[in-house]
């Protein structure tokens, strides 16, 4: 870097950071100064540098990535996911099964736990990759529930308690979209139509900056800004309460 370069404006992640991203920049008497900690998500220590800069944007490494989850033994989770739950109850059982008429080969992404816990959300998703901006989809069967038959696209998601939410719910006959911040849910927007039950969907989220799009079967139902969450995170799939739902083709694009 030219050292007539000013150096980075100083943010959230710290001096730590800057120190290494910015070793030679001409020093400022106006810069630096004390900085709030960064999220616990993001590491602030010099050596982890890539991960400072994934968190606030795309992943430079990332592809188009896409699981349709046939590799995947029945019964089995699938390799490279994590998963957790937001709220109560139990946290979810998250497996392989077949399942004639799937979208894509032989296989789904079962969530199959039928725990009818209210506030319980369980949440699925790829540990890889990491993205802010980007294209989102999946092909989603609610199968069953009493309480709730919901299907959900998480994105930005730091944790299991941290991200972006839309789902469709069959019993409700709703499209919605959530930030889930602090492990607590707050609706940003929301569109009626049609949600059937045993019937495979396409829920389809776009995201770049604070531009938020969601399609239900093609059709654009929700378009909004929202600024909660503007660093990059991980990507995945959701449920509420007793719902049994199936996912397949899930599919991320870097935008």
């Amino acid at each position: 870097m030219n050292a007539r370069q000013p150096c980075l404006p100083t943010g959230w992640m710290g001096t730590a950071f800057l120190a290494a991203v910015c070793a030679s920049c001409h020093s400022s008497p106006s810069g630096g100064g004390g900085r709030t900690a960064p999220p616990p998500s993001v590491a602030s220590d010099a050596s982890s540098d890539s991960s400072a800069v994934v968190a606030l944007g795309n992943d430079e490494s990332a592809a188009v990535r896409s699981w349709n989850f046939d590799d995947t033994a029945d019964g089995a989770s699938p390799n490279g996911f994590s998963f957790g739950r937001t709220g109560e109850g139990r946290e979810g059982k998250w497996v392989a099964r077949t399942e004639a008429g799937a979208p894509s080969g032989a296989k789904v992404l079962a969530q199959v736990d039928a725990d009818g816990t209210d506030y319980r959300f369980p949440v699925a998703w790829a540990n890889e990759p990491v993205l802010r901006d980007l294209d989102l989809r999946v092909r989603c069967k609610p199968v069953s529930g009493k309480v709730d038959q919901a299907c959900g696209l998480v994105f930005r998601l730091r944790d299991a308690n941290n991200y972006y939410l839309t789902r469709a719910n069959a019993l409700e006959s709703n499209v919605r979209l959530y930030f889930v911040k602090d492990g607590h849910r707050q609706q940003i927007a929301s569109w009626s139509g049609r949600v059937t039950s045993r019937a495979w969907h396409e829920l389809h989220a776009v995201a770049k900056g604070d531009h938020i799009e969601v399609f239900w079967n093609g059709v654009k139902v929700i378009d909004l800004r929202d600024g909660t969450f503007q660093d990059a995170g991980k990507v995945g799939v959701w449920t509420k309460a007793d719902s049994v739902t199936y996912f397949d083709d899930l599919r991320v694009e870097p935008l």
